[in-house]
């Protein structure tokens, strides 16, 4: 019974931003990382971004300087600010969560449903 919910997709110029809101809600006992990850037509699900519990950030190469990631913990939420974005970053983009449910679980990774971004020329 978790739940991921994203919001913040929509259609964007080039060279505009858009911010991605990712909520986890129902039965959470602790949340590891999180992250984000985009599939475009064709193609597999990349990374693009991660943060760990205590801030940590990791980004795939392509949306360095333009991406930022970032959570509030007190909501179980992350966020991606996009800026400067190109129609390369046309894609689905889906939460994720990696996330115990009760104190002695294993980490398990949560979906969100995706959000559709896309950028015109």
């Amino acid at each position: 019974q978790v739940q991921l919910v994203e919001s913040g997709g929509g259609l964007v110029q080039s060279g505009g931003s858009l911010r991605l809101s990712c909520a986890a809600s129902g039965s959470i006992f602790s949340i590891d990382a999180m992250g984000w990850y985009r599939q475009a037509p064709g193609k597999q699900r990349d990374l693009v971004a991660a943060i760990t519990s205590d801030g940590r950030t990791n980004y795939v190469d392509s949306v360095k300087g333009r991406f930022t990631i970032s959570r509030d913990n007190a909501k179980n939420t992350v966020y991606l600010q996009m800026n400067s974005l190109i129609p390369e970053d046309t894609a689905v983009y889906y939460c994720n969560a990696r996330l115990r449910v009760r104190l002695l679980s294993a980490l398990r990774d949560y979906w969100g449903q995706g959000t559709q971004v896309t950028v015109s020329s």
